[in-house]
């Protein structure tokens, strides 16, 4: 009688209420790293970042893959023969691809930490800096935005400063309080702040300045602030 392959023993255990908690036990630590890398693809709920973690390159990469944890937590666990090797780095490109279009979307915090413990991943975030689309309103803090650009450093260029700047808080909707609350959120954190979105808001609080129907002494220490994101 043949034995079952890996794929066959785990199809046959899908019907079974625990099929989940079973396959962990069966395949998780299992001596054979196909075992483990078929347990990567099947398990129900993604892979299990113990997998993700493999010595195994093959079952890490297919359970970075098919994982479904956060970028940070995921690219932490990743065994680093995958982070370090271009050629395997390679294999989780389109995953990778998505994880940044996520973080740029929606967590600028994350991105920039990122790019800071894993700068070979740059060109990925470059990439969806410019090209991605926004589709919400979760607007990039200028702090990161600015350690962003920090890490771009001599990448930066005119297309990838629009993409940065098309994910900034746009001030226009903006009350006169929520303006007044902005501009000294900005004002405090000028120091970290990169000259290039610096001078962004410059630009966007002097045009809002001018538009105004504020009195002209109100105008005066509206740009006297302004002026202020101007300090080097």
């Amino acid at each position: 009688m043949n034995e079952l392959s890996y794929k066959e023993e785990i199809e046959a255990l899908q019907d079974e209420p625990d099929y989940e908690a079973r396959g962990d036990e069966l395949y998780l630590n299992h001596k054979d790293d196909e075992a483990r890398l078929e347990w990567a693809f099947y398990r129900p709920s993604g892979s299990h970042p113990q997998q993700v973690s493999d010595r195994d390159t093959a079952v890490a990469i297919m359970a970075f893959n098919h994982s479904r944890l956060g970028a940070l937590q995921r690219l932490n666990l990743l065994n680093s023969d995958v982070i370090y090797n271009e050629e395997l780095r390679h294999k989780i490109r389109n995953r990778s691809r998505m994880l940044f279009r996520a973080m740029i979307d929606d967590n600028f915090d994350e991105l920039v930490e990122v790019l800071q413990k894993y700068p070979m991943f740059f060109d990925l975030a470059y990439d969806q800096m410019i090209n991605g689309r926004i589709w919400n309103e979760t607007y990039a803090n200028s702090n990161s935005a600015s350690t962003f650009l920090y890490i771009a450093d001599e990448k930066i260029n005119e297309i990838l400063v629009a993409g940065v700047k098309r994910r900034l808080m746009p001030i226009g909707t903006l009350s006169i309080e929520e303006l007044k609350l902005y501009l000294e959120e900005l004002i405090a954190q000028v120091k970290n702040l990169h000259n290039i979105i610096k001078a962004h808001y410059v630009k966007e609080f002097e045009k809002w300045l001018e538009q105004t129907t504020l009195h002209p002494l109100q105008k005066i220490i509206w740009q006297n602030k302004i002026n202020l994101l101007k300090e080097k």
